[in-house]
């Protein structure tokens, strides 16, 4: 997966959009004005692509124990973020795409009723 591929993925996503608030490196896919998904251009530049995505606690556990690309969050919540790091090549995209999807389905659930009722 390449940065291109991952913003389309998440640019297909209901609601979403792209936000560069803390400075013109780190891009922001936002739903309902929540984050659910962070990453850093320059690392995708320096060959060393990762992701940071919101995951269910126990579930973040389960992960970073099976897979060393899953690490906890970082310069996030570790309880409740995960940073993928996508260079090392253990993921496949489908896996990597569910948990974009599993990230975005979380922030969905959190929102008002109101504004989840617009997403579907």
């Amino acid at each position: 997966m390449n940065i291109e591929q991952l913003r389309n993925y998440c640019l297909t996503k209901r609601g979403v959009t792209e936000h560069f608030p803390f400075d013109e490196d780190v891009l922001v896919f936002k739903v309902g004005n929540k984050m659910f998904l962070l990453t850093s251009l320059k690392s995708w530049e320096e060959n060393e692509a990762a992701i940071n995505v919101k995951c269910d606690p126990d579930y973040a556990v389960e992960l970073r124990a099976n897979y060393e690309s899953v690490e906890p969050g970082y310069h996030m919540s570790k309880i409740h973020w995960n940073t993928i790091r996508l260079y090392k090549g253990e993921l496949t995209i489908p896996l990597v795409k569910q948990f974009i999807d599993d990230s975005y389905n979380l922030i969905v659930k959190s929102l008002p009723k109101k504004i989840r009722e617009t997403l579907q």
